[in-house]
């Protein structure tokens, strides 16, 4: 079993800033990719970043100047820094990882984290 634990989340004005992290723990031989998704009631979920084990990234075009995605191998963690947050960006953000099982090292499993929830209000 593989568990992705999210914290960071909050309440935080306009123009503010948060930093969310999401650590995945249990049987883990490898992860790559770890990601960042977030999604409003009602809508569906979109991708915010990923982050691949070499650290090469892949951001939505809307929250590349705005959002750092961070990952920290030794930790399985990854991080999502975000800057000047608008109304826009409040949401339940959640991450994922595709992860290599010792048992099956051809066949990755994507798990998904519960989420945290970002408010941004005035």
């Amino acid at each position: 079993q593989v568990q992705l634990v999210e914290s960071g989340g909050g309440l935080v004005q306009p123009g503010g800033s948060l930093t969310l992290s999401c650590a995945a723990s249990g049987s883990i031989f490898r992860i790559n990719p770890m990601g960042w998704y977030r999604q409003v009631p009602g809508k569906e979920r979109e991708l915010v970043a990923n982050i691949r084990s070499d650290g090469s990234t892949n951001y939505a075009d809307s929250m590349k100047c705005r959002f750092t995605i961070s990952i920290d191998n030794a930790k399985n963690t990854v991080y999502l820094q975000m800057t000047n947050l608008t109304p826009k960006d409040a949401a339940v953000y959640s991450c994922d990882a595709t992860v290599t099982l010792p048992w099956r090292p051809n066949r990755p499993v994507t798990y998904w984290g519960k989420g945290t929830l970002v408010t941004v209000f005035s």
